[in-house]
């Protein structure tokens, strides 16, 4: 599996991007957006670019203004994946940012959630964050989990989710193929007390959700389909 496609693309980052803030959450910055009154949470886990990705902010903006809680914790502590630091490729820089490591980080974040009085959480993982996202399920530590164009999830992961789950891919990505999608849409067909839904995206790659070209409309209109899909399965699963 190449995990090339993972550090393509870098977004420009802007800590000042969004229409919410960054306050502390179990121990991490966090970029917050909606209302503090909702019992609600989304909890979305950022791709190796880190929480200041400008359109994954607007997304947790979209998921705010549908009535969550939004949350995008830093699990990278300030130093996400910089592809110009040609000292630290991915492997070495990965080494510091195990999925492993972040899964234990997300753990503080939905007991602050809780102890703010929220009453069920999603999940949302990109890329990176997916396997985040899949362990919060397979513990049951949230409601429902989507995972976009995800990073290192394995059929053995899927096989011990127990909560709603939906899998979002692309057409062309390397790094979480169709055939691979295909193998956890076969693993819920056995599993039919949990909910899920598969879809393959066509004609894009790894990381479309986040990381798509504002001035290209076909890719736009490919990231708000998948960002739609993503908010239908959190607003039926998450309440």
């Amino acid at each position: 599996m190449s995990d090339h496609q993972c550090t393509e693309n870098p977004p420009n980052l802007d800590p000042n991007s969004g229409s919410g803030q960054v306050e502390k959450l179990g121990g991490l910055d966090t970029y917050v957006s909606g209302s503090t009154h909702s019992k609600l949470a989304v909890v979305l886990v950022s791709h190796v670019f880190g929480y200041e990705t400008p359109q994954l902010r607007k997304l947790a903006d979209k998921v705010a203004e549908a009535g969550f809680y939004a949350v995008v914790p830093d699990f990278f502590h300030g130093d996400p994946y910089n592809p110009e630091n040609h000292d630290r490729p991915l492997p070495v820089w990965i080494k510091d940012h195990g999925q492993d490591k972040g899964f234990e980080d997300s753990k503080p974040v939905v007991e602050a959630l809780k102890n703010k009085g929220i009453t069920a959480i999603g999940a949302a993982g990109f890329c990176w964050g997916a396997k985040i996202a899949v362990e919060l399920a397979r513990q049951e530590l949230v409601e429902a989990a989507v995972l976009l164009h995800p990073s290192r999830v394995t059929v053995d992961d899927i096989k011990e989710v127990k909560v709603p789950i939906a899998v979002l891919g692309a057409e062309f990505d390397q790094v979480s193929p169709p055939e691979l999608v295909k193998q956890f849409e076969d693993i819920f067909a056995t599993k039919p007390e949990v909910k899920s839904f598969v879809k393959i995206f066509p004609r894009v790659k790894h990381g479309w959700t986040v990381r798509y070209n504002e001035n290209d409309p076909s890719e736009v209109k490919a990231a708000e389909e998948a960002h739609k899909d993503m908010l239908a399965w959190l607003i039926d699963h998450v309440k």
